[in-house]
């Protein structure tokens, strides 16, 4: 089965900012053996909520709004894709992403063709 693993990061990046030097470097070397794991499609790195620009269209019109999604509580901080037998294989994964120790979430989504 194919997911889309969705990283939130919360407060982790805050969190992991205040590591010490050795304990940031085991962050940088989780996130390094995800990447690795066999099954994982890695993604470009996406850029900070702050940066991103938000595409609605209402009545024919293209609006933009600086920010990520208005209305959710945490913003999508990184994204992979994982080829895994099962759900239970798939959390065993996500468990590994150093966000979701540090105040972060990872939501686990089947891939689904809909067209």
């Amino acid at each position: 089965m194919q997911f889309v693993m969705l990283i939130y990061q919360g407060d982790a990046l805050e969190r992991q900012s205040r590591l010490g030097e050795e304990e940031q470097r085991q962050v940088y070397a989780d996130y390094q053996g995800i990447n690795e794991h066999p099954g994982v499609t890695t993604v470009p790195p996406m850029g900070l909520a702050e940066n991103a620009t938000t595409v609605r269209v209402e009545d024919g019109r293209t609006l933009t709004t600086d920010g990520p999604v208005v209305g959710t509580k945490e913003a999508v901080g990184g994204i992979f894709v994982l080829e895994a037998d099962d759900l239970d294989a798939a959390i065993e994964v996500a468990a590994r992403v150093p966000a979701a120790r540090f105040g972060g979430a990872v939501e686990i989504r089947p891939s689904e063709v809909y067209w």
